[in-house]
């Protein structure tokens, strides 16, 4: 007898495996523009951990849930008491898949946001704003200028 898994490209998963995801205010530049966005994404366990000590965060909630809730097979799930307006981060799928795999590992911080829960006393704020489609260029302006004698041995 063959055994299906739900997600074939995480076999050691299953639909009931816990996860935190969050809503982001993130914000989106286009053409001189920036406008704002709500995302849905995986949150991990580490960045869980840091985040509900107090670090300023775009996130405005976390909800403790599974992931056969919020996947199915490769496609998203938004939750319902999320906005209807609400877009998902880009490789939601393999992201969540990879925060599953660190609250199996980290089991213990699963009581930060318990099964079924969601937290919104985050420390929200858009000081620093999370600009998704920002473009890093480098020149050589960019470069740190060193001693003459930097490589040398005196």
């Amino acid at each position: 007898m063959a055994t299906v898994t739900t997600y074939p490209n995480a076999p050691d998963l299953s639909a009931d495996d816990y996860l935190v995801i969050g809503l982001a205010t993130c914000f989106v530049k286009e053409d001189g523009e920036v406008s704002q966005v709500k995302i849905v994404e995986p949150i991990p366990s580490a960045a869980l951990e840091a985040i509900v000590k107090g670090i300023p965060t775009s996130y405005q909630i976390a909800c403790g849930t599974t992931l056969g809730k919020v996947l199915s097979g490769e496609t998203p799930l938004l939750p319902t008491d999320f906005p209807p307006e609400s877009q998902f981060s880009d490789n939601f799928a393999e992201r969540a898949i990879a925060a599953t795999r660190t609250y199996k590992i980290h089991p213990e911080v699963k009581s930060l946001v318990p099964l079924g829960s969601r937290r919104d006393d985050l420390n929200y704020s858009l000081e620093r704003k999370r600009i998704l489609n920002a473009e890093n260029i480098v020149s050589s302006e960019d470069n740190v200028k060193q001693h003459e004698y930097t490589h040398k041995v005196l």
